[in-house]
C-alpha cells in the first residue's frame, strides 16, 4: 500500500525531512551522470529531488502512481505531473533517457512488471535510478517516516531483481546514516554520523541508491496480458436533460 502524497508532502516539509532530502540528494549527486538534454521522468514521489536535476534536462516529468495520489509540480509553472499506474506507463517505447525512483519499487504490486515497464520506456543505453528502504537500515523500521512503509530490499536483492529485468546494475551509494529522531540535539550530528557510516557501517544505511543502464543483448519472452486496472472515474460527467416536445403544424 502507497503512503498518501499528504503524508509525504509533510514529511519532506519537517526538518527531519529536508535532512534527508539533503542527505539523499549528495549520494544521488555522486552518481549522476550529466545527460545534456536528457528526457527525465521521476516515478513515485521524486519531487523533492527533480528540482535539483532538470536544469540540464529537455524535459522532465513527475508520474506518481495513483495509489498515493498526486500534486502539481513544478510550482508556479505549467504542470508536468501526471497521475499513472507503474506496469502502464502513459509514454511510447524507447521515449525517455533516465527514470529516477523514490518513493516507488518498494510499494509496486508486482516489481518486475514494473521493471520491465521502465525498461520498455526507456532509449538504448538509458539509465534508472533507484532509491529504495535498505532492509538492515534503522530507517525501515521506524514508521513516522516514508522509508518504514512498503517492501524494503537488500543490495543483493536488488541487484537479483534488475538483472531479471534487463538491465545492468552499476554504481551504488547509500544514505541516511543518522537515526529518524525528531530530537534537535540528535539532528545537529546528522553529519558526523553520515560520514562515520559510510566508513564504519555502511550495509546499515537507510537507503540503498542503484543506478543500472537498460540491456539490450539479451532478449525477454513477450506474453500477451490484459490489464487489470478497472477505470472507475471519480465524477461521471452527466449531460444537460433536454426534453423533446411535438410540435404540431397547424392546417
Amino acid at each position: 500500500m502507497h503512503t498518501d502524497i499528504v503524508d509525504l508532502r509533510q514529511f519532506y516539509h519537517s526538518e527531519l525531512g529536508r535532512f534527508a532530502e539533503q542527505s539523499i540528494a549528495m549520494a544521488l549527486s555522486s552518481l549522476w551522470a550529466r545527460l545534456p538534454e536528457e528526457r527525465l521522468v521521476g516515478l513515485g514521489y521524486a519531487v523533492p529531488f527533480l528540482d535539483r536535476f532538470r536544469g540540464d534536462t529537455e524535459r522532465t516529468f513527475a508520474f506518481m502512481p495513483a495509489g498515493q495520489g498526486a500534486v502539481n509540480w513544478p510550482v508556479g509553472e505549467l504542470s508536468a505531473t501526471a497521475l499513472v499506474f507503474d506496469e502502464e506507463l502513459p509514454l511510447s517505447d524507447s521515449s525517455v533517457d533516465r527514470v529516477l525512483m523514490v518513493h516507488s519499487l518498494e510499494f509496486a504490486e508486482n516489481p518486475r512488471e514494473t521493471l520491465k515497464e521502465v525498461w520498455r520506456v526507456l532509449a538504448p543505453g538509458g539509465r534508472l535510478v533507484i532509491v529504495v528502504p535498505n532492509r538492515r537500515g534503522v530507517w525501515a523500521r521506524m514508521e513516522h517516516t516514508p522509508f518504514g512503509s512498503g517492501r524494503p530490499y537488500s543490495r543483493g536483492q536488488l541487484t537479483a531483481l534488475l538483472r531479471e529485468t534487463n538491465f545492468t546494475p552499476g554504481a551504488t551509494a547509500d544514505a541516511l546514516f543518522f537515526p529518524p529522531s525528531k530530537l534537535r540535539t540528535v539532528l545537529r550530528l546528522r553529519r558526523g554520523f553520515e560520514r562515520l557510516g559510510r566508513w564504519f557501517w555502511p550495509v546499515f544505511s537507510g537507503v540503498i541508491v542503484v543506478e543500472a543502464q537498460k540491456r539490450l543483448y539479451q532478449g525477454l519472452p513477450v506474453a500477451a496480458r490484459a490489464s487489470r486496472r478497472v477505470f472507475v472515474p471519480v465524477l461521471a460527467p452527466r449531460g444537460v436533460p433536454t426534453t423533446r416536445k411535438a410540435v404540431r403544424a397547424d392546417p
